[in-house]
């Protein structure tokens, strides 16, 4: 990657999101976890998920092992997570795939999001971009007994 595309794809806004990490550590117990990799970067996170009486997430920590895209993306799920369901986080996931796979589909809802931009033209990114939705499904597909 060119220094003029590294300079596009990671922005100030990207690179400060990785510093939001530090308030959401993946320590003491968790009663759901889930992992994802990316098989384009080699990317990685881990998550651990406590879920209210409705299946909401009511807390998360998360051990990321990223570039700035990953890192970013984690933060970005991180702090608009609580409160959100399986199903939630399944339709958000579909809409980010179809959002990486389609020029003509629409940003997905998710605050904060537009800060990864930019990612969309990386499609060695788009495995990074999309871990923690990933690991997060996979973590609360196990607390449904569908995993």
């Amino acid at each position: 990657m060119s220094a003029a595309s590294a300079g596009k794809l990671y922005t100030p806004e990207l690179l400060s999101l990785a510093t939001e990490l530090a308030n959401y550590p993946l320590s003491g117990e968790f009663s759901h976890s889930g992992e994802a990799r990316s098989k384009t970067c080699g990317s990685s996170i881990r998550v651990g998920l406590e879920t209210d009486d409705r299946g909401g997430i009511s807390r998360l920590g998360m051990a990321v092992t990223a570039c700035a895209v990953g890192q970013g993306s984690a933060a970005i799920f991180a702090a608009n997570a609580c409160g959100r369901n399986a199903s939630e986080l399944a339709t958000t996931l579909r809409a980010l795939e179809n959002w990486l796979d389609s020029a003509d589909a629409p940003m997905p809802d998710w605050p904060g999001f537009a800060a990864l931009r930019t990612a969309r033209d990386y499609p060695a990114r788009h495995g990074a971009l999309l871990l923690p939705w990933r690991a997060a499904a996979e973590a609360l597909c196990k607390a449904d007994g569908n995993g």
